[in-house]
């Protein structure tokens, strides 16, 4: 049986626990594994000691270098039945050569987020502005949705992105393909019983602790982790994310300044544990053993820490896609406040795993009520397994997803032909993207 070849170009070498989106490169890795296809990753990103060892997952691994023939040379001899592009800028860098190279490869889009959405809300909190859909018509725009144009399908991982790419940008839904996190069913522990008002009874906190921790199954991929605690087992606020992203600095900043000092008035035992790779100097000082407030740098392993924790804040004011911190909270069992935005697309029609307010005040208050009430947070926890099988279920959301890469394949002339914007701009954009990339070539031989 020939297998099919996938080659993936990503942005850099996955860090599944460094962010969210090398979580989400794994499960896309997986879910072609799964049928068979043969999977080469390149990147020309420097490899961080952090990154997956790939080889360990059957995925073979290359180094490409940018504005160079030699990626030309080595597409042409892998001749992928597919390419898929991390993030907009590899398609501007690479997408020309594939297109030149393997002209019949579908190209794929994984926009991770809409960069464009991020960078738009970013400027209006910057100028303290509401944001507005008129924000959005902006030079990452212009590059991203011509990105989309030219790729045969792109994934979107937020239903607010898919609706605004149609209403905004008029874009195809032909060429969108809505994929959030893929992830496996999650059974909620056995329900302890009710009291006569309908409150959870004392001992509930041991029947769950009983129930997690006897059955392997009931952790949900936990990975290493310390499994589920019930609510008497768990203490302190937790909050994670890459310090590098700048919508998770400005919320670690603005849950220093404006909210933590509400919190800690109210529950002077409390204490914040920040969790962030790429730590650095201006991050640590905000650390306050004084004020209970402590920058604990990277953590080995996310769901554990999180899983030790009561609530997780994750006060986010600008911010694009999904939010890898809340849905590893959804994982644990773990209770969270957020900001609209860090809930935007997170959780359909369901209730939300916690509570969701934006002011610092309400934020703060939110924040000492989940974590003091036992009866409140274990209906948080369940609205959270919730979410997990109904807005996140792997089976179901891979198997639609093959069916419309196979749909793609037996069609791919005619899909082609009646997306007449992207071959518009395949012919003149890129065209400018190759020159300038050819320059830069022969400028690097002298």
């Amino acid at each position: 049986m020939k297998h099919h070849q996938l080659l993936i170009i990503g942005t850099v070498f996955p860090e599944p626990n460094s962010s969210a989106a090398g979580s989400r490169m794994l499960q896309l890795m997986e879910l072609f594994q799964e049928q068979s296809w043969d999977i080469t990753f390149a990147s020309a990103a420097a490899e961080s000691e952090f990154a997956v060892n790939l080889s360990d997952i059957g995925v073979k691994q290359v180094s490409v270098k940018m504005n160079c023939s030699s990626f030309d040379e080595f597409v042409r001899e892998l001749n992928p039945q597919m390419v898929l592009f991390d993030r907009f800028m590899t398609e501007e860098q690479f997408g020309w050569r594939v297109a030149h190279n393997c002209p019949n490869a579908i190209r794929i889009l994984d926009t991770e987020d809409l960069h464009c959405l991020r960078h738009a809300r970013h400027q209006a909190l910057k100028e303290n502005r509401a944001f507005s859909t008129s924000d959005l018509l902006n030079e990452h725009a212009k590059r991203e949705i011509a990105s989309i144009y030219r790729c045969d399908l792109s994934l979107i991982i937020s239903e607010y992105e898919m609706e605004l790419l149609k209403a905004v940008f008029k874009v195809d839904e032909a060429l969108l393909h809505y994929l959030p996190f893929m992830l496996p069913p999650q059974r909620p522990p056995l329900t302890p019983p009710k009291g006569e008002n309908g409150h959870f009874e004392e001992d509930s906190a041991q029947i769950l602790d009983q129930d997690l921790a006897n059955s392997p199954s009931l952790r949900g991929g936990v990975r290493g982790g310390a499994g589920w605690f019930g609510f008497e087992k768990r203490q302190h606020f937790v909050t994670i994310g890459n310090f590098l992203h700048p919508p998770n600095w400005d919320a670690v900043q603005h849950l220093k300044t404006a909210i933590w000092p509400f919190i800690r008035k109210q529950l002077p035992e409390a204490e914040m544990h920040v969790y962030g790779a790429y730590t650095q100097d201006k991050h640590r000082q905000l650390h306050s053993d004084k004020d209970g407030f402590l920058i604990k740098g990277r953590a080995e392993d996310a769901l554990e820490v999180i899983g030790k924790a009561k609530v997780l804040l994750a006060p986010l004011r600008f911010g694009a896609g999904l939010k890898g911190k809340l849905v590893e909270a959804l994982q644990c069992g773990t209770p969270s406040v957020t900001t609209s935005i860090g809930a935007e697309a997170m959780h359909g029609n369901l209730s939300w795993s916690g509570t969701i307010a934006d002011s610092p005040e309400d934020f703060a208050q939110a924040a000492v009520d989940l974590y003091t009430d036992k009866p409140a947070w274990e209906i948080a926890q369940q609205n959270g397994f919730d979410i997990i099988n109904q807005i996140y279920p792997k089976e179901k959301l891979g198997t639609e997803f093959i069916q419309r890469i196979a749909a793609l394949q037996a069609n791919l002339e005619n899909h082609r032909q009646q997306n007449f914007t992207g071959s518009m701009l395949m012919h003149h954009s890129m065209r400018s993207t190759e020159f300038m990339s050819r320059w830069i070539e022969a400028k690097n031989r002298h």
